[in-house]
């Protein structure tokens, strides 16, 4: 099976993860057309229900498996990673067929009391048959994450996409006379293709590359890995708590949201649309570079795994410290073009540039957003999975406390919604941070935050000299994308300039090295 370095992992991951937001924000624009801002606020309302039984569901495996994997492939122990395939399909599975029908029952409910929109009811009930199948491939993916192979996990995603996206316009045009509720089941339901898909890819790469047999002794391996087990829980279990309080979190959110609104004299209509302008149009804008971050975090668990086994402290930190150099680097640039350029991104996108007084307001604090993943997956691969779970619980308590304080005051309404977004993504991040200093001394040098702020500062300067060209050119798509093009490669400049960008790592990407 082929294994990658640590930045070669991350680039292929990188790649697909660039390829999948930009079939993804395809598949964005033509909902938001089609169905409107009612309508994709009744497809993004019923969506966080569906994440919070998808973490029920893996309960926090997939990272558990890549760094166990990780761990018995540096001993050469294949009977271990055996007992952890075995382990992690009878569980997922189990809990995949307890959860799915949990969800159905749960439905009417959900969609009637919490949810105070009935319309919900359909597409929660279209995304149901999912979870088997996303139970499934997030094994798979575990595994060749731990092999360090992350080239089939990068097609599936592509594969996932394409297959969604060349979906979501039928089914949403055929559902759609029947009523916005329909839209939203049918755009639904192309997820669930382009998942099952995707696991059917994953399986055929799993055929093909294994050196195990699943079905040879199953039963005799499972009776005997009962140590594999709690070597997985010992991980998968606080992990889970971070993930349930994400998830629970994001299931609370637009019922809170709802109901705060209401007190503040926001009819259910005007809420939902704007709540779908937040979370359909604005999040996905804020969340675009952490395609990037998330590829470092997946890659970054069986790095520093496989360096803890040796007792490598100084390459643990090296790596950590990479990640947050190579994040910040992907962040900023988004935060500085999304703060100067918000309106005429959103008008282009989505044909209205009212949200952009959101973007005004979150992009700058969003920036720690973009660091926040790989510190809790260094946190995760160190064992230190529970103080990163109490860090999510104490921001996610903050950030309700807020929200319902502000998104119920007729003075913030559903701009306290984004202040209380803001304010869990920063306390979040610095907690994380702290966390890490504690364990293993950790911490950002005075010299790479000197360097950070000096990015930010010259790519500022030049973002605005090329606004006021922008301004005053006839305004037009090509034009904009030609002005932002330059304004990527200045900051690529900037980037080598400030060393965010060595010499020593672009030497290790294979099509680089006989330039370098």
């Amino acid at each position: 099976m082929t294994k990658q370095t640590f930045l070669q992992g991350t680039l292929i991951l990188i790649l697909a993860g660039m390829i999948t937001r930009f079939l993804g924000f395809i598949n964005r624009i033509v909902v938001a057309r089609l169905m409107g801002e009612e309508g994709v606020g009744l497809y993004m309302m019923a969506l966080p229900t569906f994440f919070l039984v998808i973490t029920l569901t893996q309960l926090g495996l997939p990272v558990a498996i890549s760094k166990r994997t990780a761990e018995a492939e540096a001993q050469g122990d294949h009977a271990k990673i055996k007992k952890i395939l075995i382990v992690s399909l009878v569980i997922t599975g189990i809990s995949s067929i307890i959860f799915t029908t949990g969800m159905i029952l749960a439905t009417p409910f959900i969609a009637t009391t919490l949810l105070t929109d009935d319309r919900t009811l359909y597409p929660l009930l279209a995304i149901s048959p999912i979870i088997p199948i996303i139970a499934i491939s997030s094994v798979l993916r575990g595994y060749f994450q731990g092999k360090q192979n992350m080239k089939p996990q990068s097609y599936a995603q592509v594969i996932e996409q394409i297959i969604r996206i060349s979906c979501v316009a039928l089914f949403v045009k055929l559902l759609l006379p029947y009523g916005l509720e329909f839209a939203a089941a049918g755009a639904m339901f192309s997820i669930i293709l382009g998942e099952f898909v995707s696991l059917l890819y994953m399986v055929r790469m799993f055929k093909l590359k294994k050196r195990i047999k699943i079905r040879s002794r199953f039963f005799s391996y499972l009776r005997s890995s009962r140590d594999t087990l709690k070597e997985l829980f010992s991980i998968a279990l606080p992990s889970t708590g971070s993930r349930m309080i994400g998830s629970i979190s994001n299931f609370l959110e637009p019922i809170l949201v709802a109901q705060s609104l209401a007190i503040a004299g926001i009819s259910s209509t005007l809420a939902t649309k704007q709540y779908g302008e937040l979370t359909g149009y604005v999040l996905p804008l804020l969340f675009l570079p952490t395609f990037i971050t998330h590829s470092l975090s997946t890659a970054l668990v069986p790095s520093i795994s496989e360096a803890e086994a040796t007792n490598n402290t100084k390459l643990i930190h090296y790596r950590i410290h990479q990640s947050i150099r190579i994040s910040f680097s992907s962040g900023a640039i988004a935060t500085i073009v999304l703060t100067l350029f918000s309106v005429p991104i959103l008008t282009y996108m989505y044909g209205t540039g009212d949200a952009s007084r959101f973007v005004l307001l979150m992009a700058p604090f969003y920036i720690l957003l973009y660091i926040q993943a790989p510190l809790q997956a260094a946190l995760q691969a160190l064992d230190l999975a529970r103080p990163a779970m109490w860090n999510s619980l104490i921001g996610a308590i903050c950030k309700f406390v807020a929200l319902f304080m502000l998104a119920s005051n007729p003075n913030f309404g559903i701009m306290g919604v984004a202040i209380s977004m803001a304010l869990s993504v920063v306390l979040i991040t610095l907690l994380h941070l702290g966390s890490l200093y504690k364990a293993i001394g950790f911490g950002i040098p005075l010299k790479d935050i000197t360097k950070m702020i000096l990015l930010l500062t010259m790519t500022w300067g030049v973002g605005q000299f090329i606004k006021g060209i922008y301004d005053n050119l006839q305004p037009g798509i090509l034009v904009f994308i030609s002005l932002l093009i330059g304004l990527m490669f200045i900051y690529i400049l900037f980037l080598f300039l400030l060393r965010f960008i060595t010499r020593e790592e672009l030497k290790q990407l294979p099509f680089l090295q006989k330039w370098l």
